[in-house]
C-alpha cells in the first residue's frame, strides 16, 4: 500500500502483546461469531486501504490495549469483593458460548460467562445465575475473587463436597474482536458455601478454547481446542487428565490412531469409563496465505486399557476409531450441542452447515435432534410425539333419509358410544426450538433443558435466551419456559454515510477515485515502495525472516509517529503483519503482470 501508515494501522488492528491473539477460527461462532467472510476479488491493497480507516480508529480506541493488564485490573477490582450477594433477576440477557451445568444437590441449573456480539462490540461476561427449575425463576449471584470474563470454556459439575462447578481455559476478547487471549486457569465453585476457588497445579494444558470437558470417574478429561497468536494457528488433539483427589494434571500418550487436532468437538463420556469424541473443525494451510476449513464428521473412543493398572502406574489409553452406521447419522455440521440424557444415551441438537463461495459464508440451520446410544455407537433420530388432546366425539345430526339407510349394528354402535362418552385423542404438532447453532442442553432428572444459541437473518447475528424443556419420558414437545423476541435484539451496522466516508478516505491516501474493484489494479506505481523486494516463489516466513530489520525499523518509527509505546515483541508481531501485507500485495501485482503478458 501507498501510505505505510494504512500498514501500521492495519497491522495494530491485528492485535497486540504476548498472549493476545487474532482469533480466525471459523469453529467458535466459537464458530463464526457474526465475522462475516471478507468480501474477495477486490485486491488486496484496496481491501488493505478500505480496512485501514476502520483499523486506525480502532487502534486508537483501543491504543496498546494490554488484554493482561486488562484482566489483572479487573482481578484487583473483584478482590476488594468483600461479600456474597443473591438476588431474583429477569432472565440473563442474550449470549452465546457460555456454560450451563446442573447443580448436583438441588433442583437448580447454573449459568456462567459467554459472550455478545452487537454488530460493533463484544461483550464477554463472567457473570453467574442461578435457575430454579420448579418456581422458573432466575437470580445472579456475585462471588468475590472469581474467574475473570471468558467464554468458550468448559464448565462441569460434581456431586462431591455439598456440589462444585469444575471451570477450565476459555478467553476474553476486546470490543472490537481485533484482540483474544486465552485462558489455561482450573477453578472450582464450591456450591454449598458460594466461594470460588483457582486450582494452582503444573502441567496441565496450554492455553486454548473450544476445548472439551467430561468428568469420568474420579478425573477430569480435557481434550482439543485451538490457540492462535497472529503468526500462527494451532489446533489441538491431546487429551489431559485432572485427578480429582491428587489434584494433579497428567498428559496422556493414548495408543492407536486417534482423531486429527480440532476444536468444537463434542466430547461424550460412557458408562464403562471410555470417552467418544465426534465431529469438530480445524483449519489447515493449503498454500501461500490460504487456509482451508474441515468440518469433522468422524468418530473415535477414548478407552481405558484393561488390566493396565498397576500400583504406582498410571492409567494407559488406547484410540479406535467407531464407524456407525450411516442410517440416521446427522449430517456433517458445526456448532452441533449435546448432552448425556440416561446412563447410555446421549443426544444431540441443532448445528449449522456453511455454504461458502468467493464472496460470503452463508450457512443452513438446523433444529433436529438425535440420540447416540454410547454402548452400540448407533444415531436414532428423535421422535417427538406431540401433545395429546382429548376430543369428545359427537354425534352429527342427520336427517331421516340418512338415519334410516344406517344399519342396525351401525346404529347400536353409536348410542353406545354416546352412553359411554367416548373420547378420541388429537395429536398436535410438537413444538420445537427454532434452528440454532451453540445451544446450552443439560439435563436435570428426566428434563432436559435447552438454552440460547445463535443463528443468522442475512448479515445479522441473532444471540438467543430463551429457554425450554423437554420431558425425556414422554417426549412430546418441547416447552418454552423463557421467550425471547429476536427483533427487540440490538444490531448496529455500518451507516451508509460510514462507508462513503471510507470510500473517500480511499481517494485521498491511495490516489483513486471511488470506482469498482477493477480499479484495484490500475496506477501500479502505488505498489512500489522503498521496500525489500519478494524474491520468485519466496513464502511470507522466509521473506520476513530475510527482511526482518527493515520492518522492525518501519514498526518502530511508524509507533514513534503515533506516540505509541509497545514492547519488543508487540513491535515483532506488528512488522510481521506490515510484511505479510506487502508480501501479499507483491504477490498480487505479479500474478496480474502475468496474466497482462499472456493477454
Amino acid at each position: 500500500p501507498a501510505d505505510m501508515s494504512n500498514l501500521w494501522a492495519l497491522a495494530c488492528g491485528n492485535g497486540l502483546p504476548v498472549e493476545i491473539i487474532v482469533s480466525v477460527d471459523k469453529s467458535r461462532v466459537v464458530n463464526r461469531m457474526g465475522k462475516k467472510k471478507d468480501k474477495k476479488g477486490k485486491g488486496a491493497e484496496k481491501t488493505a486501504l478500505k480496512t485501514a480507516k476502520k483499523a486506525e480508529k480502532k487502534a486508537r480506541a483501543e491504543a496498546d490495549e494490554d488484554l493482561e493488564a486488562l484482566i489483572a485490573e479487573f482481578q484487583e477490582l473483584d478482590r476488594k469483593r468483600t461479600q456474597v450477594t443473591e438476588e431474583p433477576c429477569a432472565p440473563p440477557l442474550p449470549r452465546c458460548n457460555g456454560s450451563l451445568v446442573a447443580h448436583p444437590e438441588k433442583e437448580e441449573l447454573i449459568l456462567f460467562g459467554g459472550e455478545y456480539y452487537n454488530g460493533q462490540k463484544t461483550f464477554v461476561y463472567n457473570d453467574l445465575f442461578f435457575y430454579n427449575v420448579k418456581k422458573n425463576e432466575w437470580s445472579k449471584v456475585q462471588i468475590p475473587e472469581g474467574p475473570p470474563p471468558r467464554c468458550a470454556h468448559q464448565a462441569v459439575s460434581l456431586a462431591q463436597g455439598g456440589g462444585q462447578m469444575w471451570v477450565f481455559g476459555g478467553e476474553f476478547a476486546s470490543p472490537s474482536q481485533s484482540q483474544f487471549y486465552h485462558y489455561k486457569d482450573l477453578w472450582v465453585l464450591h456450591l454449598a458455601t458460594k466461594k470460588w476457588e483457582k486450582i494452582d497445579s503444573s502441567g496441565g494444558p496450554t492455553s486454548r478454547s473450544g476445548h472439551r470437558m467430561v468428568t469420568v470417574k474420579r478425573q477430569l478429561v480435557v481434550f482439543g481446542g485451538f490457540h492462535d497468536n497472529i503468526i500462527n494457528y494451532q489446533y489441538f488433539c491431546d487429551v489431559y487428565t485432572f485427578n480429582l483427589d491428587t489434584y494433579q494434571w497428567a498428559r496422556l500418550s493414548p495408543s492407536g490412531v486417534g482423531p486429527s487436532p480440532r476444536s468444537a468437538c463434542q466430547l461424550v463420556p460412557a458408562p464403562d469409563g471410555s470417552v467418544i469424541v465426534y465431529g469438530g473443525y480445524s483449519k489447515t494451510k493449503v498454500k501461500r496465505d490460504v487456509d482451508k476449513g474441515t468440518v469433522h464428521s468422524d468418530m473415535f473412543v477414548l478407552s481405558p486399557e484393561k488390566g493396565s493398572t498397576t500400583e504406582g502406574a498410571p492409567q494407559k489409553w488406547k484410540w479406535a476409531h467407531v464407524k456407525p452406521s450411516a442410517i440416521n447419522k446427522p449430517s456433517p455440521r458445526c456448532g452441533f450441542s449435546s448432552c448425556v440424557t440416561a446412563p447410555n444415551r446421549a443426544i444431540f441438537f441443532g448445528g449449522v452447515q456453511d455454504e461458502e463461495d468467493e464472496e460470503e459464508l452463508s450457512g443452513d440451520f438446523f433444529d433436529d435432534s438425535y440420540f447416540l446410544d454410547l454402548e452400540n455407537k448407533k444415531w436414532f433420530l428423535t421422535n417427538l410425539k406431540g401433545r395429546k388432546s382429548k376430543r369428545r366425539r359427537r354425534r352429527a345430526k342427520k336427517d331421516k333419509e340418512t338415519q334410516s339407510s344406517e344399519s342396525e349394528d351401525d346404529s347400536r354402535e353409536r348410542d353406545e358410544e354416546e352412553k359411554s362418552g367416548t373420547d378420541s385423542e388429537e395429536e398436535s404438532m410438537p413444538l420445537v426450538p427454532s434452528p440454532r447453532m451453540n445451544t446450552l442442553m443439560v439435563a436435570k432428572g428426566k428434563i432436559l433443558f435447552l438454552y440460547g444459541g445463535v443463528y443468522e437473518e442475512g448479515d445479522k447475528q441473532v444471540t438467543l435466551n430463551d429457554l425450554y424443556a423437554l420431558d425425556l419420558h414422554k417426549m412430546d414437545e418441547w416447552r418454552a419456559l423463557v421467550t425471547s423476541n429476536p427483533q427487540d435484539q440490538e444490531w448496529l451496522e455500518e451507516s451508509s454515510s460510514e462507508e462513503e466516508e471510507d470510500d473517500s478516505h480511499l481517494g485521498a491516501t491511495g490516489g483513486k477515485n471511488s470506482g469498482n474493484a477493477s480499479d484495484s489494479d490500475e496506477g501500479g506505481s502505488e505498489t512500489k515502495q522503498d521496500h525489500p523486494s519478494v524474491l520468485s516463489g519466496e513464502n511470507v516466513a522466509d521473506f520476513f525472516s530475510r527482511t526482518k530489520d527493515h520492518w522492525m525499523d518501519l514498526a518502530r518509527k511508524s509507533a514513534e509517529e503515533e506516540a505509541e509505546t509497545f514492547s519488543e515483541k508487540a513491535l515483532k508481531k506488528i512488522a510481521f503483519q506490515m510484511a505479510k501485507l506487502f508480501h501479499g500485495e507483491q504477490a498480487k501485482v505479479t500474478k496480474d503482470d502475468s496474466q497482462e503478458g499472456e493477454h
